[in-house]
């Protein structure tokens, strides 16, 4: 099977290696390169390097709705397209220019979590589960028949970067099965009345709101873990909380508050406290708490 491969970040490479593996990947299309680091140098996607690498045509358009973007689109002659987190809008001309469709490997069990962050809302909700579902794409958001779904269960100390790489694995056996038995497997309907939405991660929402729950902040350090990770400011000073876990409050802690105990570091919150267990001080590497307390204090 000829297949266009779209997708841009390490989400996406298990996806593209296992159907290079299977079919011909006739060209991969990624977001363009960005700058980057200190020395603003423009870095190209995981995908994209992994492409290049294995001889793939690799094509980065800033926009698929201009005729010719489309029509070079359709000539590569491919049976389907395979999205993973792309990260551009296609138009109906996209979606429909291959004969057996564009597939997405999406981030959640739909309909839960339509959206761009789905992996953090679910830690951050207090999931049990999440999952793959291998969908059409249609032009409104997540919002096609699907294929298939595979679950995975969210433990209580999870991160986003454990379960994303879990979700990666998995979205790449789901797609291989898929286009193996596309011909013979109807697609099912969302259920309209369970759509919930998975907004974008906003840079604001990364400072801790401690007037919320201990257990609420809890999955939300959880979920943002390592990317782009929650923080607090000590002193003009910006700390991000990697882990923490809920303890009670048993100093009557204001919301806010710090408490220094030798090597342990509580924080008060509206309902019990977080004890922090890993930290990175601004500009310094993440570590333990411990090692962290015994050059610097905070109280």
């Amino acid at each position: 099977m000829k297949i266009i491969f779209m997708g841009t970040p390490e989400f996406a490479l298990p996806s593209l290696e296992a159907l290079a593996k299977e079919h011909e990947v006739v060209c991969v299309y990624t977001r363009a390169p960005k700058a980057a680091g200190r020395g603003h140098e423009l870095q190209k996607s995981p995908v994209h390097l992994w492409a290049e690498t294995h001889g793939i045509e690799v094509r980065t358009p800033k926009t698929l709705r201009q005729p010719e973007e489309q029509a070079g689109f359709a000539a590569l002659g491919a049976d389907v397209s395979v999205v993973a987190a792309y990260g551009l809008i296609l138009p109906k001309e996209i979606i429909e220019a291959c004969p057996q469709g564009c597939l997405n490997v999406h981030g959640s069990l739909l309909p839960r979590w339509r959206g761009a962050a789905p992996m953090q809302r679910a830690i951050e909700a207090g999931d049990t589960k999440t999952g793959i579902t291998i969908m059409q794409v249609v032009e409104a958001l997540d919002a096609g028949a699907m294929y298939k779904k595979g679950e995975i269960e969210i433990d209580e100390d999870m991160t986003v970067g454990v379960l994303h790489d879990k979700m990666a694995a998995l979205g790449a056996k789901l797609i291989v099965e898929v286009l193996a038995d596309l011909a013979h497997i109807k697609p099912e309907p969302q259920n309209e009345s369970l759509v919930t939405y998975a907004a974008k991660i906003d840079k604001a929402e990364c400072r801790l709101d401690f007037n919320a729950s201990a257990e609420v902040l809890e999955r939300k350090i959880r979920a943002f873990n390592p990317y782009p990770a929650t923080y607090f400011e000590y002193n003009g000073e910006r700390f991000k909380l990697l882990r923490c876990r809920v303890v009670p409050n048993q100093w009557s802690l204001a919301s806010g508050a710090l408490r220094q105990d030798g090597e342990h570091l509580f924080i008060g919150c509206a309902q019990d406290a977080l004890e922090v267990l890993q930290i990175q001080r601004q500009g310094k590497r993440v570590m333990g708490t411990a090692e962290l307390l015994r050059g610097f204090k905070f109280v």
